[in-house]
């Protein structure tokens, strides 16, 4: 465990707000293999580095694009559709990742609120979260499809926290990516960072505290 920046500064916590992507679920190995490996199918590699800037962003062009820029014109539709296949046989077998449900319950018990911000689609979070027995859990749901601008804007944390009704500076939000992080402290959110085996080797200086999982966090850690 890290702290940065000297004692953790909160007062009070009213909620919770995570991300989802490779935070409650590993997706994001998943998504970084299976892009891998189209471009490998094409004689090309995509290096873990190259995929990391991607990482937490909502404005990224599609990684078709990048693959054209090395191979030129390829059958779209039917690349994405093998990569998306291959990432869904992935991901569905990946578990809700250590920590999150003891966070979860922990948050009831304070009666803290708890809400999910999001880069990618209600599509695709909302039913990984059904299918693992979480979405009940979270009192609001907020992905890149419902704002206007993604991370590293605030605008996905700052709709969650109004939507649990609290403010920014009494929230903490659990984030995987430096982009994300980058979301939250601008929102004016503590912000914890879990980087996983795709956002390790990040630069989480700007996060409030950063730790190898949820499982390390405890509510002491957060004032509470």
């Amino acid at each position: 465990m890290q702290t940065n920046g000297g004692a953790l500064r909160f007062v009070a916590v009213d909620a919770f707000v995570f991300d989802f992507d490779g935070l409650i679920v590993d997706t994001e190995w998943p998504a970084y293999v299976s892009v891998r490996d189209q471009f490998a199918a094409h004689g090309v590699e995509l290096s873990l580095v190259q995929w990391q800037a991607r990482i937490g962003r909502g404005d990224n062009p599609p990684w078709t694009v990048l693959l054209e820029e090395q191979v030129g014109a390829i059958d779209v539709d039917a690349v994405e559709e093998a990569r998306r296949t291959h990432k869904n046989e992935l991901t569905d077998a990946q578990p809700v990742l250590p920590g999150v449900v003891s966070l979860l319950d922990q948050a009831k018990s304070r009666g803290l609120g708890v809400a999910v911000a999001s880069s990618s689609p209600s599509t695709w979070v909302r039913p990984h979260l059904e299918r693992r027995g979480l979405l009940d859990r979270f009192a609001a749901v907020w992905t890149r499809d419902m704002v206007s601008r993604g991370k590293p804007w605030p605008d996905l944390f700052l709709a969650a926290s109004s939507a649990l009704d609290a403010k920014p500076e009494r929230t903490v939000a659990f984030e995987d990516s430096v982009h994300g992080v980058t979301a939250a402290k601008e929102a004016g959110m503590f912000a914890v960072a879990v980087p996983n085996r795709v956002t390790v080797g990040g630069d989480f200086s700007h996060a409030d505290l950063v730790v190898d999982t949820l499982a390390d966090v405890t509510l002491s850690d957060l004032g509470l």
